[in-house]
């Protein structure tokens, strides 16, 4: 039976990529996973039980706190990886984990999530930041070194599934290179359609600069209109300084909260631009709305009048303007709920086996879990 590795670039929180790397997991129950590093407090239980191995990068200090200052070290981390043993290895990228290593004869299937957002984008990063000129000399100076290094481990992978065909289109223009797409997994079950819709609007994010979460409570601010924040990060203590009194803070939630307010807001505000952006159609999936930045993954998923609106630009007035859009249309939660169904983590289970059982050379013994098409 073949040796499967599943490599994320490190575990230090649940976002997006780690809710893929679960999907993984339960669409190759035999994998084993492999990481630079895992906080284990920081992640699921369904990773934390899959004993993550990890390399000598889990010997850094504060990694629940200093993960993203950690930035120069990841290359030397991935490359110390051992994946000798393994005959696939299905890597989870965000940025880094393109770069692992494989032995001759061995593939290796990169699931990208983005090219390293952060290099490609460095200036418009830096505009939300409040550096000094040195210092953005300095930070550009390592970006390039860590965009050269990009650039050699793109060529590692044998193949390369995108998450959406904006990532296809990016990991074409940055690395030449042809990807397959296979949207992320949602989890439809997990929510249902409530009978009761409140007076709020929601955010569901992590709390950093580029999700633009300072629009949403601008825009409520500004209108007056009652806004739930769920989720934290290092933004937060600037965030809650442009708070006004009707937008609250719950910090992180387990799912049965977040499930709750998210069947009964009146719409996700989601005002930055995502690679591909699951949360709105989890929030679809309880037959919600969304009120979205029109760029990046929303321009796929979210169809004007039927599971959302886009607001044209990424400022406060057009964001309102979204809003009103939002509150003079009438909803069909069904319909809502059926636009998400198409993402559903069955549906992406048996399109990854599909792929992986096509590959050259071929994978002997692929050792499935037995997959459900919703």
């Amino acid at each position: 039976m073949s040796r499967i590795a599943i490599f994320q670039d490190y575990l230090a929180q649940m976002g997006g990529a780690e809710r893929v790397t679960e999907a993984l997991l339960d669409a190759l129950p035999d994998a084993d996973l492999c990481t630079t590093f895992a906080v284990p407090e920081r992640i699921s239980p369904r990773l934390r039980d899959a004993g993550p191995k990890t390399t000598w990068m889990q010997l850094l200090p504060a990694k629940d706190k200093l993960y993203r200052h950690y930035f120069l070290l990841y290359p030397f981390g991935i490359e110390a990886a051992k994946l000798d043993e393994y005959d696939l290895i299905v890597s989870s990228c965000c940025g880094y984990a393109k770069g692992v290593k494989r032995r001759k004869g061995a593939v290796h299937v990169c699931y990208c999530h983005n090219p390293m957002r952060w290099v490609w984008r460095f200036p418009d990063y830096m505009e939300r930041e409040h550096f000094n000129s040195v210092t953005k000399a300095g930070l550009n100076l390592m970006i390039q070194g860590l965009k050269h290094w990009e650039l050699r481990a793109a060529k590692r992978p044998d193949y390369y599934i995108a998450n959406s065909h904006i990532v296809a289109e990016r990991l074409k223009s940055a690395f030449g290179v042809e990807a397959h797409v296979i949207e992320p997994p949602i989890v439809t079950s997990r929510f249902t359609i409530s009978p009761q819709v409140d007076d709020y609007y929601l955010v569901l994010s992590r709390l950093v600069p580029y999700k633009r979460i300072d629009l949403a409570i601008e825009a409520c601010n500004a209108t007056n209109r009652r806004l739930i924040v769920i989720g934290d990060g290092p933004d937060r203590p600037r965030l809650e300084s442009l708070a006004g009194p009707r937008v609250t803070f719950l910090g992180r939630q387990p799912d049965s909260v977040v499930n709750r307010y998210a069947s009964r807001c009146k719409a996700l505000i989601f005002p930055g631009e995502e690679d591909f952006g699951m949360t709105p159609l989890e929030i679809n999936a309880a037959g919600r709305p969304v009120v979205a930045y029109g760029a990046g993954g929303a321009t796929e998923t979210i169809i004007q009048g039927l599971n959302g609106v886009l607001f044209r630009q990424q400022t406060t007035a057009s964001l309102i303007e979204g809003l009103e859009d939002c509150e003079s249309r009438t909803w069909d939660p069904a319909a809502i709920r059926r636009r998400a169904q198409r993402y559903d983590i069955h549906i992406f289970k048996q399109r990854l086996v599909d792929f992986l059982i096509g590959i050259s050379p071929p994978i002997q013994n692929l050792p499935v879990g037995q997959q459900e098409v919703a």
